[in-house]
């Protein structure tokens, strides 16, 4: 059961809601945990004003550099002018005072989350379920498109060395979160960063682009509400993006993802051929090495579902108990050795 008292003290956040807002409504509200989220909580706050989204880090000991709340606002709010939709951040602290941990709130944007299946009467047309698929790849191309200068965030991250410190960052994460040892997946590890390309011209990217995460428009499938959940954006190699898009897009008759089911095995959502040749089409990138890029997905992944299931034995998870996922992580490192034709 969700501890709400002991994660966002409604005494104190109360007020503080009714001070960003400019309305004494939200000095008194009903909070929900949102499900889907799997590192940071979310959070849907109500009052008789509206509803809010509340983002903040699990409880408990963090790993360190993870759970960046001020990161997470810091890019939304410098997207907001661009043609990257994202919702509006209404207040941002770093400073844990407040519910002793920083956090954000932003605003709730209308939108259909989908996740393992499709909203009833929405998008049951072939045609409106590719259209899905372009405008994820669209904006995922409109957020590479975005001079990182332009919008104050040139200092936003080191692109230089990007994949190889990316690789060596999620080793380090894995050995610091694993319960056993996974030699399948230090393999892995090993001959990612004997294969590193070259990457292109760094741009602003997500770091865990994929259709839940973003909020698709309630009346026009061919449009993105908002895109969510920032905390792992950076600067870097955007090809990083489309892997793990390329990743979380299981075509009929693949086994899904573990932990984050998806509709994109039902019938008329387009194939991973569609979206890289849409993405070719809109940023006229080389994608040659997508099988490297879709095999760092595969670790990666392998390295975050470790993490959860590390924080859910915890009980960082605010009651969220994600099950025994040793046996996806192998499986998960010997498919990504198998892209990389390294098995």
């Amino acid at each position: 059961m969700t501890d709400i008292e002991s994660l966002l003290h409604p005494a104190r956040l109360g007020p503080v809601l009714a001070q960003a807002t400019g309305d004494d409504r939200w000095a008194t509200f009903d909070a929900r945990l949102i499900a889907g989220g799997k590192s940071n909580l979310t959070f849907e706050l109500t009052s008789a004003a509206g509803q809010l989204i509340l983002r903040r880090p699990p409880q408990g000991q963090l790993l360190p550099s993870a759970h960046d709340m001020g990161r997470e606002a810091r890019v939304q709010r410098a997207l907001a002018q661009t043609p990257v939709p994202v919702a509006s951040v209404i207040f941002a602290e770093t400073s844990a005072q407040t519910l002793e941990t920083p956090f954000y709130v932003m605003e709730k944007v209308a939108g259909h989350a989908i996740r393992d299946a499709m909203p009833p009467g929405y998008a049951d047309a072939p045609a409106d379920r590719c259209e899905i698929a372009d405008a994820l790849i669209d904006a995922l191309a409109d957020l590479h498109s975005v001079e990182p200068a332009a919008v104050g965030l040139e200092d936003y991250g080191r692109p230089d060395g990007f994949l190889a410190r990316q690789v060596n960052r999620w080793r380090k994460q894995s050995l610091a979160s694993r319960s056993r040892d996974v030699p399948a997946l230090d393999a892995l590890a090993t001959a990612l960063e004997a294969d590193l390309p070259a990457s292109p011209p760094p741009t602003i990217v997500h770091g865990d682009f994929r259709l839940d995460n973003c909020l698709m428009d309630r009346t026009d499938p061919g449009r993105v509400a908002a895109v969510l959940d920032w905390e792992l954006s950076t600067l870097g190699d955007p090809l990083t993006d489309l892997g793990l898009l390329m990743f979380y897009w299981p075509q009929s008759g693949e086994r899904q993802v573990p932990l984050v089911p998806t509709v994109t095995t039902l019938e008329g959502f387009p194939s991973r051929s569609h979206l890289l040749s849409r993405y070719v089409e809109r940023t006229g990138r080389d994608v040659s090495a997508v099988p490297f890029y879709e095999a760092f997905a595969r670790f990666k992944f392998a390295v975050i579902i470790q993490g959860v299931a590390a924080r859910s034995a915890a009980g960082m998870m605010a009651g969220q108990d994600f099950g025994d996922v040793e046996s996806d992580v192998v499986q998960l490192a010997e498919a990504g050795l198998d892209a990389l034709g390294a098995a």
